[in-house]
């Protein structure tokens, strides 16, 4: 049993340089993902390696609450028996916490089952968008309450029309990935069209995608911006989840602060993770990057330099490169990311707010952030109830004096013990955050 941190947290400053093994959790992208396509199913699918966080654990207990069976094999994997045509809810409510994955991908499964079900979760997640998806399911056959975002009640008669619908993703591309992972159950499947202002985080479709073709499901996204699901079974899988990429952020940037090295092993060579371009982001801020068959290997370098970086398809990591450019030798600037505005936090004003806490020079811009180094000082920062947040805060801990963060443990939405993981990195020994 993991002992709680204390609350705040006083992040660790680096005493030696690093020479760690970090193991890092399953993707929650990839497990959200494939426990949608396993429900959607008929039979059993098993997910290996799976994450095991809240953001996934309500995932897993939303399909439940649809009918879907979703159970622990004796070697810690999640067993799936796909409901098929059949689903029939068995609660009444389902939380989706500050999931933006269960928020999104949920509400279609729901049309599919028959049943009333309501969903809710944080006071956050009522302010991320949803109007898109809603508009578009309506428009798709569902029986919906709910105009913009949570809580919202849905209908469903145990089957959708499906069809054609054209949408504005520009604030989250999870509204199109929510219609695109049920899509095949739907009697006419779905043709969804983008319009609107540049779509964010375009590898996360692509990873929609992939994980729909190997679930057998025939897909058409040759045209930029139109993607076309055929109707059709879903075959139960074996599938292995990929290590988070985007959570190696904090762990591979760390040697650029502390000196060094870490590796990551188990790093895939062929991904459609939007996290893949962290090393090269690394490198150009001055790391030292070795990569094997199997593994990724980050060393700090001659410094830590500041960055101009589009960050449109890789968001994620806008929060740990901000804190290494708080650090740097140079200036740095950060575009492309005006939605993360609207995901767990708004996470540009959150970094502007806590690095100017320290002393830092931060310019909010509309797509970003410019950031000019200055001498930091320490204090007591708040996590936003943002993962991502707080481990960029962690970093900056590790070069200055008495940072303390608010609400660690929220880190456990894609970390199940990141103090522990992250403590064990210090001590140079293999640290893994599963």
């Amino acid at each position: 049993m993991q002992t709680p941190a204390p609350d705040p947290w006083p992040a660790p400053r680096a005493d030696a340089p690093l020479g760690a093994t970090v193991v890092l959790p399953g993707s929650k992208s990839v497990t959200n993902r494939a426990l949608v396509l396993a429900a959607l199913a008929e039979g059993t699918g098993v997910l290996r390696r799976p994450l095991r966080s809240r953001d996934t654990e309500l995932m897993a207990a939303g399909l439940r609450a649809l009918g879907v069976p979703v159970t622990d094999s004796p070697e810690g994997d999640w067993v799936v028996e796909g409901g098929g045509s059949a689903l029939r809810p068995l609660a009444r409510d389902i939380d989706v916490g500050n999931a933006g994955t269960v928020a999104r991908f949920l509400p279609p499964v729901a049309a599919l089952a028959t049943g009333e079900v309501r969903f809710d979760g944080d006071a956050r997640v009522r302010k991320r968008p949803l109007g898109p998806l809603l508009v578009a399911l309506r428009q798709l056959g569902a029986d919906l309450d709910g105009v913009a975002a949570l809580p919202l009640v849905v209908r469903g008669r145990g089957s959708l029309r499906g069809g054609s619908v054209t949408l504005d993703a520009s604030q989250s591309s999870q509204l199109i990935s929510g219609l695109l992972l049920s899509a095949p159950r739907f009697d006419r499947g779905v043709t969804v069209r983008h319009e609107g202002g540049p779509l964010p985080s375009a590898p996360h479709i692509a990873m929609t995608v992939t994980a729909l073709r190997r679930a057998g499901a025939t897909v058409d996204d040759s045209t930029c911006g139109l993607w076309r699901v055929e109707p059709g079974a879903l075959r139960p899988g074996d599938v292995t989840v990929e290590p988070d990429l985007s959570t190696a952020a904090a762990y591979l940037a760390a040697p650029l602060v502390a000196g060094g090295s870490v590796t990551v092993p188990g790093w895939p060579r062929d991904t459609v993770q939007p996290g893949a371009v962290l090393p090269d982001l690394l490198e150009a801020m001055g790391a030292r990057v070795t990569r094997t068959d199997d593994a990724v290997r980050v060393a700090g370098g001659d410094g830590l330099h500041g960055i101009e970086a589009d960050l449109r398809h890789a968001p994620e990591l806008t929060p740990v490169l901000a804190a290494l450019a708080a650090l740097a030798d140079s200036p740095s600037r950060f575009f492309g990311v005006a939605h993360i505005r609207l995901q767990e936090t708004d996470r540009i004003a959150a970094l502007a707010t806590g690095l100017q806490r320290l002393g830092g020079h931060v310019v909010e811009t509309p797509d970003g952030l410019t950031i000019t180094p200055r001498r930091l000082t320490g204090a007591t920062l708040d996590s936003y109830d943002d993962h991502r947040i707080a481990m960029a805060w962690a970093v900056l801990g590790l070069a200055v004096d008495g940072i303390a963060i608010r609400d660690v443990a929220t880190t456990r939405k894609t970390v199940p013990d990141f103090v522990g993981s992250w403590t064990r990195m210090l001590g140079h020994r293999t640290a893994s955050p599963v």
